[in-house]
């Protein structure tokens, strides 16, 4: 199996999982669609690093390496990936709050429509971005 081969399967993991935001979206289950779509974010940028020849860490929010190699990401504008790092780190920041909530912070009381919507709009665009990338050839680091 190669880096390509893995970016690839993550492709189908994370578009997969893109049609489930919708269900959930309709059942109100807000917060589920903002923990699921920050997992699909993760699994985009994965498949985009991995594609041009960087292993990921083992964290959530790997946007940052975005950012330091977005050389190798041919056809990606710097302000794409700007846009990419901060939905990462926005929805990183959610992550465990829309999972588990807090003493103080109920997650299916919490999160709103408007909160499922833009975490849906940042999916769409990681999705759309990192197909561009892994699909299309639109990354021109060293791939193994």
């Amino acid at each position: 199996m190669t880096n390509s081969d893995l970016a690839k399967s993550y492709l189908k993991k994370r578009t997969d999982r893109l049609d489930v935001l919708d269900l959930l979206l309709k059942k109100g289950a807000y917060s589920d669609v903002v923990r699921e779509a920050q997992e699909i974010v993760e699994l985009g940028f994965r498949g985009m690093l991995r594609y041009v020849g960087i292993e990921p860490p083992k964290y959530h929010d790997v946007g940052p390496l975005l950012i330091e190699y977005q050389g190798r990401f041919r056809d990606v504008s710097s302000e794409d990936i700007m846009r990419l790092a901060k939905i990462s780190k926005e929805l990183r920041r959610e992550r465990e709050l829309a999972f588990y909530g807090d003493i103080d912070f109920i997650p299916t009381d919490e999160y709103k429509q408007e909160d499922a919507m833009e975490a849906i709009e940042g999916a769409k665009f990681v999705v759309a971005t990192a197909t561009e990338v892994v699909q299309k050839g639109k990354g021109n680091g060293r791939r193994r």
